[in-house]
């Protein structure tokens, strides 16, 4: 049986195995904590049998305006929990958060450009291409800039592809 809670700071010191997946995105323990902070409704743990944690999403919600949304910073699952559609509960959550709480006209993620089965995943859930984003990762890779529109973005402007690539420093932070 899956368990799925909000994260909580004792997660940090257990979930290190979900994260060796050379996919997966590893920041430093104040970047966790930030989000846990800043953004607790944002960020879940999928667990398993035994407290064993399967897999998690951080999140947060920003923008002004129009461009008010949901933001996928790190989703992942552990291999062997892998296939069993628990990414696909902790995006669905983070989306329900996004669209009935805080009301944003989309959610938003990143994805290497080279990490086609993510990419396949995220389109069946609805995501589409929003923009590449020429050598996001570490300098070297592009990125994926993928969103899915919510409620509140009724004509879907929010996911109306960008007919050319950008660079990092051209990306709009809050």
């Amino acid at each position: 049986m899956t368990t799925i809670r909000r994260f909580c700071c004792n997660d940090l010191l257990r979930f290190t195995s979900v994260n060796l997946d050379h996919l997966t995105e590893t920041f430093n323990m104040s970047f966790y904590m930030t989000y846990l902070a800043r953004w607790p409704d944002y960020f879940h743990v999928a667990e398993g049998p035994g407290n064993r944690i399967m897999g998690y999403i951080m999140g947060k919600v920003e923008g002004q305006g129009e461009s008010w949304h949901g933001h996928v910073t790190a989703v992942t699952v552990a291999p062997e929990y892998r296939r069993q559609q628990l990414a696909k509960k902790l995006m669905n959550l983070l989306e329900e958060i996004s669209d009935k709480i805080d009301k944003a006209y989309f959610v938003d993620l990143f994805v290497r450009a080279s990490n086609t089965p993510a990419i396949k995943m995220y389109e069946k859930l609805g995501y589409i291409i929003y923009r590449r984003v020429l050598r996001y990762y570490s300098g070297e890779e592009d990125g994926l800039d993928m969103r899915k529109a919510l409620s509140r973005d009724v004509d879907k402007k929010s996911i109306i592809p960008l007919k050319r690539p950008i660079t990092p420093d051209e990306l709009e932070y809050d």
